[in-house]
């Protein structure tokens, strides 16, 4: 492990500890915690915008275009 020194602002450090404990964690894991989901919600956004990149749009018109044009099944109205 390694140590890292930051600079929060109290409102916010207040929230976190509040949060930790409410977790039942201490504040280190809590903020380890936060910056993997950061990290890996940054990662997700990057592979989706290059999967997005390959897209056809004659590919997704053609996978549209086979969609049967039908009421909805009940419940599904919205």
């Amino acid at each position: 492990m390694t140590t890292l020194t930051l600079k929060i602002p109290e409102g916010v450090l207040l929230a976190i500890r509040q949060s930790a404990d409410e977790a039942g964690v201490s504040v280190d894991q809590f903020l380890s915690s936060a910056a993997a989901e950061k990290l890996a919600s940054w990662k997700t956004l990057d592979w989706l915008r290059s999967e997005a990149a390959m897209g056809k749009r004659a590919d997704f018109e053609r996978f549209l275009g086979a969609v049967p044009n039908t009421p909805p099944v009940p419940g599904d109205e919205y």
